[in-house]
């Protein structure tokens, strides 16, 4: 479902001022945007927690999420903000290390509160680094310190935040599955109805509801090529 169609009246902008019973004065696009990226947020977050297995992104982006970054002698920290192309990044993945064969191998994830020694002493002399600990969502700590400095040392997987709308988009699409589209009219629809105070906020509310419960059925069940485990249920004498 593309964002804008004035000639069909299908786009998101235009369904969501249906369902409101309102026109463009009314209820300008900027604030159906707003809603939009909002709920883009919202779908956003709940793909990347719903399954650690799959890894989620937005399908407007152009670029794969992974990036790479120099490895700086004696450093130990490093943050990882934003994407090439200034996407916030919300989560990494995976680390890998540039060996000195020119290969790149996983670097093993540690966590400090499995450390017994005072950190400053852990893997305190320098060396190629094994392992890393995440300090944060888009920050790590390399453990030892490198001991050389090195071009695109470190090679990153993440995931980051949603492809958003701008006012003036028109045929650009949810970066979503189409159908969770609707979603995104709801989104608009409700909150038209909350800030303008319309009678038919408890219908947009319901519908609301149905569309979280249908975006939470999709990611759940989402990863059908990974044979699913099933646990017998035991039922009680008592």
């Amino acid at each position: 479902m593309v964002f804008s169609d004035n000639t069909n009246n299908t786009g998101i902008v235009e369904q969501a001022r249906q369902m409101m019973r309102v026109d463009a004065t009314q209820y300008p696009t900027y604030r159906i945007v707003n809603s939009v990226n909002n709920y883009l947020d919202t779908v956003t977050g709940y793909a990347i927690t719903a399954d650690r297995n799959f890894q989620w992104d937005d399908t407007n982006h152009t670029k794969l999420p992974i990036g790479t970054t120099d490895l700086t002698v004696g450093q130990s920290d490093y943050s990882f903000l934003t994407d090439e192309q200034g996407n916030s990044i919300l989560n990494l993945t995976r680390i890998d290390i540039l060996d000195p064969d020119g290969s790149y191998r996983e670097l093993k994830m540690i966590d400090q509160a499995n450390i017994t020694e005072a950190l400053d002493a852990y893997e305190s002399t320098a060396g190629l680094p094994e392992k890393y600990d995440k300090i944060a969502d888009n920050i790590i700590r390399i453990y030892p310190k490198p001991a050389a400095s090195v071009t695109a040392g470190l090679k990153f997987y993440f995931q980051r935040s949603a492809s958003y709308f701008d006012a003036d988009d028109t045929t650009k699409e949810p970066g979503v599955a189409p159908l969770l589209h609707r979603g995104f009219v709801i989104a608009a629809a409700y909150d038209g109805a909350l800030s303008l105070g319309l009678e038919n906020l408890s219908r947009m509310d319901n519908e609301m509801q149905r569309e979280d419960m249908k975006m939470v059925k999709y990611f759940q069940g989402r990863n059908t090529d990974m044979n699913r485990r099933m646990t017998p249920f035991k039922q009680s004498n008592r």
